[in-house]
């Protein structure tokens, strides 16, 4: 009898001691920005149960694939490499505890807690960062196109005054499609119509890639007769063109017009500039015929950091090829020397394109104009993390204020409190002796379940402690069939140590059935729910084992050593 106690006591005193030492305080490395915009690791002690977002405060996001700008041949390939590169990013970001996961096969799950600024994690979760190195249209074909574009819009009836209207009245129609949501770069650099957005220039290690003068001409003329060339105004360069701003929205939608789509040189694309720039009282915007095949694309990107160029001041990127990368830029740059290089970061050129003097090998430098450090701190995060395989939308979302995280602890708390105690009263109040014992196991219990989620690297959440606190019941409930088998033994005049025995083993069956339905219902909880659903699960499964061990093993060993100490009792306060 003493061995087995002996025993038993050595298996609760192992269990004590592993679940201490998951809750005791540790040392934990913290990645954080500092002002330089470089991620520095800081050591913190702290307990290593780490707190949902509805306990601190921060943002959940549900993220699908944007397929409205065109279907993606392979989601699931799609939401599987996305998911590795938000992953990356929320890294760099500098999130504390984030969680990432997938959802089924179509949604990305992310929570940041303690998230001060969701708007900017937002942004930088949905920018697609796809950054391509393309050149202008030296030969300039689409001028030479124009004349039998404006040929075409005349025949189909197309003028500047009724594509205006035609823009007007969807503008303001009262079934006007909704605006579709800001671009990344949008997100990130503000709206490209409206706030300067960046510049860019290849650089080598020792031989910079000097930009063409950017000085703004004194006199702008237009391109010809008809609807579209009187619209465009020859840039500085083979390739550019200027759009008065208010213009913008009708050559626009000339540009995809069928006949104008039609007549498009083969191997250019049209794409607009970043920035808009100024020309006397006028604001213009530039838009530049480029070779659609890009020389090479951000896949090759290793390395990007921001910094304010000490000479201009301005924000900038440096970003770091790959020795592959390398070559291929510094061979593509080679055949190139004299011609204009567009820097296109989403499908816009960032500033005017500039003139390669010289090979360009790995290096190379994007600049940002009057956007912040902090923008581009957020740029080269992403433009490092890697390009999103396809757009993402926003289909769920949450934010928490840390105040109402605060204030759900409080009240969480309270009521946890509130109900631990009440079922202490009542256990002890109705069983007395056998109540104190059940109560006694308690402590251990709590004790159990809070190191299995420390240890475990579970996050506590609000849900999370609504199932700590049913576990609590379900812990008692146990006890409860366990003693009233007891009192019906005892009833039919067994001896105590008879009674306790048949008590335990009568009950056992009934714990275990209902324990396990429990466990598997949760376990599908987990298995399929999200956030919160995930955090009540899983405490709700950590808590049944846990009162099974202290309803089943600890208050069984109590009792034995209660007999052991008295052999010859003959009542037992139950």
């Amino acid at each position: 009898m003493l061995d087995s106690i002996r025993a038993r006591l050595i298996v609760i005193g192992i269990l004590i001691a592993i679940s201490v030492f998951s809750l005791w305080p540790r040392n934990v490395t913290v990645r954080t920005r500092g002002a330089d915009g470089r991620m520095r690791d800081t050591t913190e002690r702290k307990i290593a149960l780490k707190q949902g977002l509805d306990l601190q405060g921060g943002s959940h996001l549900g993220l699908e694939l944007d397929q409205s700008r065109g279907k993606v041949a392979d989601p699931a390939d799609a939401i599987d490499r996305a998911l590795k590169v938000i992953r990356t990013r929320i890294d760099e970001f500098g999130v504390a505890e984030p969680l990432v996961q997938k959802l089924g096969t179509s949604r990305i799950i992310v929570d940041l807690p303690g998230l001060k600024d969701p708007a900017r994690a937002r942004a930088i979760v949905q920018r697609s960062a796809f950054l391509q190195f393309e050149m202008t249209d030296k030969e300039d074909a689409f001028r030479a196109a124009l004349p039998a574009m404006d040929r075409a819009l005349t025949a189909a009836g197309v003028t500047e005054r009724s594509i205006g209207q035609a823009v007007a009245d969807t503008t303001r129609g009262a079934a006007a499609p909704v605006p579709a949501p800001a671009s990344a770069v949008e997100q990130i650099l503000g709206a490209p119509r409206d706030t300067g957005a960046a510049a860019a220039k290849g650089r080598d290690t020792t031989r910079a890639a000097a930009r063409r003068d950017t000085t703004p001409q004194d006199t702008l003329g237009s391109l010809g007769q008809g609807p579209l060339s009187p619209l465009l105004f020859q840039g500085q360069m083979h390739g550019e063109f200027l759009v008065q701003e208010e213009k913008v929205t009708i050559v626009e939608a000339m540009l995809a017009h069928p006949e104008v789509q039609r007549l498009m040189p083969r191997g250019l694309i049209i794409r607009w500039g970043a920035e808009p720039v100024s020309r006397g009282a006028r604001a213009y915007h530039p838009m530049y015929a480029l070779v659609e095949r890009p020389i090479i694309t951000g896949e090759y990107l290793v390395d990007a950091r921001a910094e304010l160029d000490p000479i201009t001041n301005q924000s900038v990127v440096n970003f770091t090829l790959s020795r592959r990368g390398g070559r291929i830029f510094e061979r593509e740059t080679g055949k190139h020397v004299g011609d204009n290089m567009a820097i296109v970061l989403d499908e816009m050129v960032q500033s005017q394109p500039p003139v390669i003097k010289s090979q360009i090998s790995t290096r190379g430098q994007i600049e940002l104009g009057s956007a912040s450090l902090q923008d581009a701190q957020d740029l080269a995060l992403v433009l490092k993390a890697g390009a999103l395989p396809a757009p993402l939308q926003i289909v769920e979302e949450r934010t928490v204020g840390p105040t109402l995280g605060k204030d759900s602890i409080h009240d969480a708390t309270i009521a946890a409190a509130v109900g631990v105690l009440a079922v202490i009263f009542i256990m002890i109040a109705y069983y007395r002796l056998a109540g104190v014992l059940a109560v006694s196991a308690l402590v251990l219990y709590v004790l159990f379940t809070l190191g299995g989620l420390a240890g475990l690297n579970a996050t506590l959440t609000l849900p999370g402690v609504a199932g700590f606190v049913l576990s609590v019941g379900i812990a008692v409930d146990a006890n409860v069939l366990i003693f009233e088998r007891i009192r019906e033994e005892l009833a039919l005049g067994k001896s105590v140590r008879l009674a306790i025995d048949a008590g335990y083993k009568m009950a056992m069956n009934a714990i275990v059935d209902s324990n396990v339905s429990t466990i598997l219902t949760a376990a599908f909880l987990f298995q399929f729910g999200t956030g919160p659903v995930k955090g009540f699960a899983a405490t709700l499964i950590l808590g049944i084992i846990a009162s099974m061990i202290t309803a089943i093993y600890v208050t069984r060993t109590f009792y034995m050593i209660y007999l052991e100490r008295r052999p010859g009792l003959q009542t037992l306060s139950i």
